[in-house]
């Protein structure tokens, strides 16, 4: 057997439904590779990374399980949206971590350059754009 190293920032990680992981290449048609390549992501889950300095402009969910979110530096505030009110989640310090319930929207600000460790259930993963007012995000 012959151990290599890999990078997250390179590459992403499929867990299986039978626990065995996968490395995948980031490309440009990634996500469609995914769904193309492991039945729809039916009961798989993606370990990904992901660096940002701004706010994302969409609200996402997965329907089919929690996503757990953790912070690697910077800061970002989680904003989960339940019951038709928002939940604001500040995580601050490496290794501050988020568990995002199955179906609930949510979304993420900051004005740092930051990055996040996601662990998604990736199957039917919805998106939707994110809309302002006077009396907040939804």
């Amino acid at each position: 057997m012959s151990l290599q190293k890999h990078n997250l920032n390179q590459e992403f990680v499929v867990i299986a439904p039978d626990d065995k992981a996968t490395p995948r290449p980031l490309t440009a048609d990634f996500y469609q590779a995914l769904d193309r390549d492991f039945n729809l992501f039916k009961q798989h889950q993606l370990i990904s990374t992901h660096q940002f300095d701004c706010d994302w402009n969409m609200w996402e969910r997965h329907p089919y399980g929690d996503e757990v979110v953790l912070l690697l530096n910077g800061t970002v505030t989680l904003i989960i949206e339940h019951n038709h009110q928002n939940q604001f989640v500040e995580l601050n310090q490496a290794g501050d971590y988020v568990l995002v319930p199955q179906g609930l929207w949510h979304t993420v600000k900051t004005n740092q350059l930051s990055q996040l460790l996601f662990i998604t259930p990736g199957e039917a993963t919805e998106h939707k754009p994110l809309q302002t007012s006077a009396t907040g995000i939804y």
